[in-house]
């Protein structure tokens, strides 16, 4: 991580501290778990609150084309940043709770949606709306990955259990600041009739 992505970071966790969510951009270790699973022929990939692009930068490495990222970003700031530093993605700056209002993507379209996002911190009809709207994109058997700074999975049991989801932990790394988790949310398989 550069200092060119801690300065803009710790002016917006200054301005607000619940919207940032960490003091600090990821690190290239939690940004190589949250992506790990992700290949290019998996489709689009959405990607939300990308802050300065840690996660980006991995999907990129991983080879999924920057052509195929749609990043949403809050930040003026840093979707100014983003753009600069990512031109052939498609960004865009509004609230990630609202991306189920808008056709971003044919539904069932996007392989994946990475979130930077801290839902620990935001209310739950905030957190629905979000993942309302990521599975509204997802195609069956697509998966959200979400990070972490806390003890378990950030969506409340109550939560996916109203949106019929599912967790998983995926992994954890001390080698982060703060210590950072992924989790894997994705749509209940129904055994229901299954023999």
């Amino acid at each position: 991580m550069s200092f060119a992505d801690v300065l803009p970071f710790l002016r917006s966790w200054v301005r607000n501290p619940l919207r940032t969510a960490a003091i600090m951009p990821s690190g290239n270790r939690i940004s190589a778990l949250m992506t790990g699973e992700i290949d290019p022929e998996m489709g689009p990939v959405l990607e939300l609150g990308p802050g300065t692009g840690p996660f980006t930068r991995s999907l990129l490495q991983r080879g999924v084309p920057e052509s195929m990222l749609t990043l949403v970003e809050y930040s003026s700031e840093f979707t100014r940043l983003l753009r600069g530093r990512f031109p052939s993605a498609r960004i865009l700056r509004m609230d990630a709770a609202r991306i189920g209002e808008f056709n971003l993507f044919e539904p069932g379209s996007v392989g994946a949606v990475v979130s930077g996002l801290g839902v620990l911190t935001m209310p739950p009809r905030q957190v629905k709306g979000i993942l309302n709207g990521a599975f509204k994109y997802l195609r069956p058997g697509g998966a959200f990955y979400q990070i972490t700074y806390g003890p378990r999975c950030p969506v409340s049991k109550e939560i996916l259990d109203i949106l019929q989801l599912e967790e998983r932990f995926v992994a954890k790394t001390m080698r982060n600041i703060p210590p950072a988790s992924v989790y894997r949310i994705k749509r209940r398989v129904d055994t229901a009739g299954l023999s």
